[in-house]
C-alpha cells in the first residue's frame, strides 16, 4: 500500500501538466502519510525467519532510556573500575535514534570519571533466544564497553554460580578485537579458566557492527555481523559448567579502567567517549521459553 501511494504521488510530481490547486493539499497529505509509514517501518524490528520478536528497543524516542525497559546502575559497581555510574543525561540518553552512553572526565562523587550502565533486571529476563545489538564502540586507551547477560538469581546464589555470558567486550588497548566469553563456577577469569573466543572486527570505533548471541539448551553461539566465531557447548555436567538453563538479564555499559580495561592506563586526552547503540533485539523460537 505504501509503495502504491508513493508511486502515485511522484507520478503527479513528474507530470508535465501542473497539478490543479485543489490537488495540492491532497498531494501534501499523501506525502506526509507516505513519510510517516516509511518512518514507522524504519523503526520496526524486522522479522527473523524461524524466530519471534520477544523484546526490542529501537531508541526512537529522545530523552532518558525507556524506564519500562531499562534501569540504570548507580555508583561504583564492579571490577575496580574508575568511573561512577549515573543516570544523568550527560552520561546516558537517547538522541538521533541512538542510545548514547557517554563517559566523561570529571570529578563526581569522589571519582574522576563518570559513565553509565543500564539493565533489564527489573523489567525483562530471558531464557534462550537470539540477542542482537547494533553498536559503534568508543575507542581509546582505558575504555571497556560491553554487552552481556547475568544470571537473574545473582542475589541469591552469587557470582559465578549465577552464570555470565559476555556477548561483546572490547578494551581500548586492543581496539579491533571483540571478545565473547562465558563465566561459570568451573570456568571463570578468577580461576583463569574462562571459556571464550575472539574476532578482529573492522574499525569497531568507526563503524557499526551487529553483535549477537544464539542461546539454546545445548550451546551458546557468538557472532559479529552473522559471522560465528565461538561456540560453548553444554557439557551435561550440571550447574558448575552450565548455569545457563535459568533466566538472565541484559546489561549495556561503558566502563573506564578497571582490572582489564585499565591494565595499560587511561588516556585522559580522549574524553568524552561515546558508545552508540542503534538497536537491541531479543528473539525466541516458538518452542523456547522466555521469562517475562
Amino acid at each position: 500500500m505504501r509503495r502504491t501511494r508513493m508511486h502515485a504521488m511522484f507520478s503527479f510530481m513528474h507530470s508535465r501538466t501542473p497539478p490543479r490547486p485543489a490537488l495540492i493539499p491532497l498531494l501534501l497529505a499523501l506525502f506526509a502519510s507516505g513519510c510517516a509509514e516509511f518512518d514507522l517501518a524504519r523503526h520496526q524490528a524486522p522479522a527473523l525467519p524461524g524466530w519471534s520478536l520477544d523484546f526490542d528497543d529501537e531508541f526512537d524516542r529522545a530523552g532518558a532510556p525507556d524506564p519500562s525497559k531499562w534501569t540504570p546502575e548507580l555508583g561504583y559497581v564492579r571490577n575496580g573500575e574508575a568511573q561512577y555510574y549515573t543516570a544523568r543525561p550527560q552520561n546516558v540518553r537517547v538522541e538521533n535514534g541512538m542510545l548514547v552512553i557517554e563517559a566523561r572526565k570529571e570529578r563526581y562523587q569522589g571519582f574522576s570519571y563518570t559513565s553509565a550502565s543500564i539493565t533489564t533486571f527489573d523489567h525483562r529476563q530471558f531464557l534462550y533466544g537470539r540477542v542482537e545489538v547494533r553498536a559503534k564502540l568508543p575507542g581509546g586507551l582505558g575504555t571497556w564497553p560491553a554487552i552481556w547477560l547475568l544470571g537473574a538469581d545473582i542475589n541469591q546464589v552469587g557470582w559465578p554460580a549465577c552464570g555470565e555470558i559476555d556477548i561483546m567486550e572490547n578494551v581500548g588497548h586492543e581496539p579491533s578485537r571483540i571478545y565473547g566469553t562465558v563465566h561459570t563456577p568451573a570456568y571463570n577469569h578468577t580461576l583463569k579458566t574462562a571459556k571464550g573466543g575472539t574476532l578482529d572486527a573492522e574499525a569497531p570505533a568507526e563503524k557499526f557492527h551487529v553483535y549477537a548471541l544464539e542461546w539454546s539448551k545445548d550451546r551458546l553461539d557468538f557472532f559479529v555481523d552473522d559471522r560465528r566465531y565461538f561456540t560453548f557447548h553444554n557439557e551435561g555436567r550440571g550447574n558448575a559448567v552450565w548455569p545457563f538453563d535459568k533466566p538472565q538479564y541484559l546489561i549495556l555499559n561503558l566502563a573506564i579502567g578497571g582490572d582489564w580495561g585499565g591494565e595499560r592506563g587511561i588516556n585522559d586526552q580522549l574524553f568524552p567517549h561515546r558508545y552508540l547503540i542503534d538497536f537491541v533485539r531479543v528473539y525466541h523460537r516458538p518452542d523456547a521459553v522466555s521469562q517475562r
